[in-house]
């Protein structure tokens, strides 16, 4: 394990753990029914366990896969391929996963925009692709030579026409910074609270208040694409009712899994590298005591770094006993 400053949260496994928790994860070697799958963690390369994947039985895919860039995922070394290789190996992996999904599934696929422009068409021949979501990383490496690269697209298609999506439960506060009166002099729009003006908006298809995770947040690991709970959060609550199933053949750390049980939803996941499933494990069994998400309370996503967010999450953490350290963005 990496020596780590004091006030470091970054969760890590040693050795013993690693081994130990490699234990209690399945692998698939025949064909297996659903209610086998529930709430698991398979580690597994995904194309040895989709065979033995039951049929029709997602209502919720999330797919981060390797974006087309050369990265080592700590031992796993992904490398970058001619944009017609990456894009026939897309599209065998869609292949693959399609007979596992409902008729009225969703489908999110994570990607970078050069990457994006491989997927795209590929992901038009086999779903209904009916928006393109941008999000902000916010931790760009700059570059003297040209704009800083820090978005990443999230693309939501779904299998066919009938789909399950909830606006209301990603309605976004912000603050109103014209609080418009009507003439009666009540809010138009907006809430007027004791901490302050705020409105309910539409979510739109640009995310800008999204926090990547850094070393003083206990969901922080040293995975090198690690992708946010609340991010995470958005796309389970839009697109999954609770109860329903959410599969993540990528699931790397694990968040996908752990926000599933913070939000009563049933997860899948499916991981390889036997450290990631670990990290994963741990931080499931955390989230059984600790179901906050950062960024996310009262059943509504708050702007980053507002101070109201911080001051409404310090009320919910001392409702609940919780270290409000564990919650600054």
């Amino acid at each position: 394990m990496k020596l780590r400053a004091p006030r470091n949260r970054t969760l890590s496994c040693s050795i013993e753990e690693i081994g130990l928790l490699s234990q209690s994860h399945s692998r698939l070697s025949q064909p297996t029914d659903v209610f086998s799958l529930l709430d698991s963690v398979v580690q597994q390369s995904l194309f040895e366990a989709i065979p033995y994947l039951p049929k029709n039985f997602v209502d919720l895919l999330i797919l981060d896969p390797p974006y087309n860039l050369s990265k080592d995922y700590h031992g796993y070394a992904f490398k970058a391929k001619e944009h017609e290789e990456y894009a026939e190996w897309f599209a065998t992996l869609l292949s693959s996963l399609r007979p596992a999904l409902k008729a009225d599934a969703t489908v999110y696929v994570c990607s970078d925009w050069k990457t994006s422009s491989i997927i795209v068409p590929v992901l038009e021949d086999h779903f209904h692709v009916r928006n393109r979501i941008t999000w902000e990383r916010e931790k760009g490496r700059g570059a003297k030579e040209n704009w800083k690269n820090n978005t990443e697209d999230i693309w939501f298609c779904t299998v066919g026409d009938a789909y399950y999506f909830d606006v209301e439960a990603v309605k976004l506060k912000r603050k109103v910074i014209a609080p418009y009166r009507d003439a009666e002099g009540r809010p138009k729009d907006w809430n007027e609270g004791v901490e302050g003006n705020f409105r309910l908006t539409h979510p739109s298809n640009v995310w800008t208040d999204i926090t990547i995770p850094f070393w003083s947040m206990p969901e922080n690991t040293d995975h090198p694409t690690q992708k946010p709970e609340k991010l995470i959060a958005k796309l389970v609550l839009a697109s999954s009712p609770e109860g329903s199933l959410v599969f993540d053949p990528f699931l790397g750390s694990g968040t996908t899994a752990v926000v599933c049980k913070k939000l009563n939803r049933r997860y899948l996941g499916i991981e390889q590298n036997a450290e990631y499933c670990c990290w994963a494990q741990k931080r499931l069994n955390r989230a059984a005591s600790d179901p906050l998400i950062q960024g996310y309370a009262d059943g509504v996503f708050w702007e980053r770094n507002s101070l109201s967010d911080q001051k409404c999450e310090k009320t919910f953490a001392s409702i609940n006993g919780t270290n409000l350290s564990l919650f600054h963005e």
